[in-house]
């Protein structure tokens, strides 16, 4: 048991030296972003009355199209890992740009975008998911030295 426990927290050829801690952690929250969040976003598109805020829109079918592809990535984790990269920079941006100003100046409780704070505040998930060793490897090195050093 103890031998097992350990392993998960060792990197594994079979997924491309990723720690497996990192894959079920990025299970998790694929399956957690296909069942909620894609639950609340084709459930606002399915049953929405009248014409469309285009904004609005946007938002809800971005949100849907991001939900969706995440069951892919139940599946294969690391090839659907931009979007979590996707998610992780724009919450941290929104929490940068709209939140920190507010909560420094002590308006943030209270203020119509408290809610989306609190639920942005959950980027620590992804962020602490995301095997940060093989995304620096992977997206930010010329692929001709990866393949150098894969052969």
């Amino acid at each position: 048991m103890f031998a097992a426990s350990v392993a998960a927290f060792r990197p594994a050829a079979r997924f491309d030296g990723v720690r497996p801690i990192n894959i079920y952690l990025l299970r998790l929250l694929y399956a957690l972003m296909f069942f909620v969040l894609g639950r609340s976003a084709w459930t606002e598109i399915l049953t929405h009355q009248g014409a469309w805020e285009s904004l609005d829109a946007m938002a809800w079918t971005v949100w849907a199209a991001f939900a969706t592809l995440a069951g892919l990535g139940i599946l294969r984790p690391l090839k659907m890992l931009p979007i979590i990269l996707l998610e992780v920079l724009y919450k941290v941006m929104w929490m940068v740009m709209v939140a920190y100003p507010l909560w420094s100046r002590g308006e943030l409780a209270g203020s119509p975008v408290e809610g989306m704070a609190n639920a942005f505040i959950w980027v620590i998930l992804p962020i602490v998911a995301v095997p940060w060793a093989y995304v620096a490897r992977e997206y930010f090195t010329w692929p001709a030295r990866r393949a150098g050093k894969q052969a």
